[in-house]
């Protein structure tokens, strides 16, 4: 497997190939580069961005407040289009808690006064 880094600035090349039971990195300039290139072999994960329904009109722009597993995103962009909230609405406020019993919050990345 072969993908672009993304943990620095570098986007060092790496390639990911697993022997026998250990997955094995190469390419990476910093351990980052490992680390990442481990976690996106074996389980991708990735920060959910999307947006909010407010109830009376307008939308406000959400995130996760951590990584989901890759495979479970469509699932929470499915719940995101569900939710409607009430102004005021802060930057960090709680949107959806723990979101799919993934341990994951959903949280506003803007403001609606």
């Amino acid at each position: 497997m072969e993908f672009t880094c993304i943990m620095c600035p570098m986007g060092c090349s790496l390639k990911v190939e697993k022997t026998g039971d250990e997955v094995v990195v190469t390419g990476n300039t910093c351990k980052r580069g490992e680390m990442y290139g481990k976690q996106e072999f074996v389980a991708p994960k990735r920060v959910v961005t999307s947006l909010v329904r407010i109830a009376g009109g307008g939308v406000v722009s959400v995130k996760t407040s951590d990584l989901v597993d890759k495979n479970r995103i469509f699932d929470v962009l499915d719940l995101l289009k569900t939710v409607e909230v009430k102004k005021p609405i802060h930057i960090g406020d709680v949107i959806v808690k723990d979101a799919l019993k993934t341990g994951v919050d959903v949280v506003a990345t803007g403001e609606k006064l």
